[in-house]
């Protein structure tokens, strides 16, 4: 696999020349959009319209919930398919942390499925389509979901405002741990246009899936529709896929992302999140 830094690199030269030999300014720095670790006067709201809502302000970060980023005027944990409340569970839980000290994590749950019950954080009705977008977060799941052969659980996505009713003319940009026939478990990384008809696929057997353990994942995206888009994947700093090529479909604008997910179909199946970071590109 190709590496990142060599292929950040070459964006920033490309960025410095013009079409006349040259140079533009570099690319301003990556800011940060929001950084949380459901500390001090986070809260979560009760279910309305399928819906809790994550609230109050971080104040060992200073930035407040709900996530507000690309124009977003709303964000929350979408509850699908959950049986009346029985099938999904989302709270604020007080754990042993990534450095052995107490602290605040998100706490997600699917009991059972009646269909495509799922609990994904959705940040919707995006109006501005990233130039770059980094995402990561700490994360922990069970030990008990993903044993066997063809399984999958989804972690992540992404789509465009076509996706879910044109199949030709959308795209969907989603991460898995998944096994494969034979029961082994792997990273999943692919772009589609609709379920069954991935366009890509990178598979990753060489770095671990923890279980019952926190581990870190970041995401960084360069949207395109053309050659120069760009997609990766890491876990705890290892890179897990990446892809060169477009991040969208014929143009088709970001709609939402589900920045963290509890979907699958082996359950039960639940996982902890903490300290969630988003900046405008690669931090520095």
């Amino acid at each position: 696999m190709k590496t990142l830094v060599p292929y950040f690199l070459a964006l920033l030269l490309v960025a410095s020349c013009n079409k006349d030999g040259g140079t533009d300014p570099l690319p301003s720095t990556p800011q940060l959009l929001f950084r949380s670790g459901f500390e001090a006067n986070t809260y979560m709201d009760e279910i309305k319209d399928s819906y809790q809502v994550i609230r109050g302000m971080d104040d060992e970060t200073g930035f407040s919930w709900p996530i507000k980023i690309l124009g977003s005027n709303f964000s929350g944990i979408h509850r699908i398919e959950d049986d009346g409340g029985a099938a999904i569970e989302n709270y604020m839980d007080t754990v042993e942390g990534v450095n052995g000290t107490q602290t605040t994590s998100l706490y997600q749950r699917v009991n059972y499925d009646i269909g495509v019950t799922q609990t994904p954080y959705q940040i919707n009705n995006i109006r501005e389509n990233p130039r770059e977008l980094y995402m990561s977060y700490w994360m922990k799941i069970d030990d008990t979901s993903l044993n066997g052969p063809d399984n999958w659980r989804a972690i992540w996505e992404y789509k465009t405002k076509k996706y879910n009713t044109s199949r030709t003319d959308g795209f969907r940009m989603i991460a898995f741990i998944a096994t494969d026939d034979t029961g082994t478990p792997h990273w999943l990384l692919q772009g589609d246009i609709n379920p069954t008809e991935p366009i890509w696929q990178v598979r990753n057997y060489q770095v671990p899936i923890p279980r019952e353990e926190w581990f870190k994942v970041e995401y960084f995206l360069k949207w395109s529709e053309d050659s120069d888009g760009y997609a990766s994947m890491r876990v705890n700093g290892n890179l897990v896929a990446e892809h060169y090529g477009a991040t969208t479909n014929r143009g088709d604008n970001l709609d939402f992302i589900i920045l963290t997910q509890v979907y699958g179909n082996t359950h039960p199946m639940h996982q902890w999140i903490d300290d969630v970071e988003i900046w405008s590109g690669l931090p520095q």
